[in-house]
């Protein structure tokens, strides 16, 4: 029997070390059997509440933790075949193991980052949650760049690198790209204070008085911002540019302004001060208008052809359109108001007197001269 299964190159089978190796084997998928029953246990308990890193916890560590079981039950299977051989183990072999558990530690960091992000972002939509999609995604970048680096150096260490030199020769290098890449660089530290500042976050209207800059943000990356303007075209905004101009950001305004100059006739003039009281009474008693914010409805000028009165006040309402309906509310009952009182409101005119004067030698008056006219 096993001179066939020598013919066949197979006689491995019949090796002492055979039986501790497939006992290795069978203990590596127990434990991965047993790994994978409690994981899908502890997800249908996770589901049930309403917590989103616990979910992100157990699906991000399932395929790391298979990895780290195998990679761990080869190395000791390994072992126990040079052991049977008589011959030294290498020691790559443990530098692999050490590397690729590191990479899978790694691995699952990176999987419960991503992972609690998409919970974050599924939650944003739900009614009556804050959260802060941008400081959601700003987190989850810097987490992951992190996790790359302090893994990339920890496996440097691992292999024998020497990892202050590596960060020595990066100090160096990094002075020479910092002067090749200066607007790059410029442009990451300005993503990095929307980040951390956030004078404004995705879905916010935006626009700046310096620059021809305003619509709603759609994407903050960290070396642009895209801003969709309201003919629906992309604005691609570098971040540095953020440092150096002024931002406003009209969606977080607690309330509208209504700021109007409104002229009566100069034939209306005893009728100003009821008529400024009562547009005062009702915007007052306005179920859209905040009573609580300036209110100001007075006589304001004598001018070229109207008397004018200005009113100042804000709505309760932030939303455009409605702001519109209100505003178109409120002048529509201002100009009742001052139909209700038998004024008009005044348009532009101009009224020319001509004097007249006397001729002594005659009791008929004179015509103007062209002077006089």
């Amino acid at each position: 029997m096993f001179d066939l299964l020598e013919n066949f190159g197979k006689s491995f089978i019949a090796s002492s070390w055979l039986p501790q190796v497939l006992l290795v084997t069978g203990a590596v998928v127990t434990v991965n059997v047993v790994a994978y029953t409690v994981l899908h246990y502890l997800e249908k308990a996770a589901r049930r509440t309403a917590a989103v890193w616990d979910d992100a916890l157990i699906q991000a560590a399932r395929r790391p933790a298979t990895l780290a079981l195998w990679v761990i039950g080869a190395y000791y299977a390994a072992r126990v075949i040079y052991a049977h051989q008589e011959r030294s183990f290498p020691d790559g072999l443990t530098l692999a193991r050490d590397s690729v558990v590191i990479a899978a530690f790694a691995w699952f960091l990176l999987r419960l980052i991503g992972n609690a992000a998409r919970g974050m972002r599924a939650r944003a939509l739900e009614p009556g949650c804050k959260v802060d999609l941008t400081t959601v995604d700003a987190l989850s970048k810097l987490g992951r760049i992190s996790i790359v680096v302090l893994a990339g150096l920890v496996v440097a260490q691992t292999l024998g690198f020497s990892v202050s030199g590596v960060l020595a020769f990066g100090g160096i290098g990094g002075i020479a790209v910092g002067f090749a890449a200066k607007d790059m660089l410029a442009n990451f530290f300005g993503g990095l204070t929307i980040y951390l500042d956030r004078p404004f976050v995705v879905g916010e209207w935006i626009r700046s008085p310096d620059k021809e800059i305003e619509g709603t943000v759609e994407y903050i990356g960290w070396r642009h911002t895209r801003v969709r303007a309201f003919n629906k075209n992309p604005i691609y905004v570098p971040n540095a540019l953020f440092t150096n101009i002024v931002v406003e950001n009209p969606t977080r305004m607690t309330n509208r302004r209504i700021k109007e100059t409104i002229g009566i006739r100069y034939q209306d003039f005893d009728k100003m001060a009821a008529i400024v009281a009562e547009v005062k009474a009702m915007l007052q008693a306005h179920p859209e208008i905040d009573s609580e914010t300036t209110l100001i409805v007075s006589f304001n000028a004598f001018a070229a052809s109207s008397l004018d009165f200005f009113v100042y006040t804000f709505t309760r309402t932030v939303e455009w359109i409605h702001f519109h309906e209100v505003k178109q509310d409120v002048l529509l009952k201002i100009g009742a108001i001052i139909s209700a009182h038998g004024a008009e409101i005044a348009y532009p005119t101009r009224s020319l007197h001509i004097e007249s004067t006397l001729d002594p030698a005659s009791s008929e008056p004179r015509a103007p001269t062209a002077d006089a006219a």
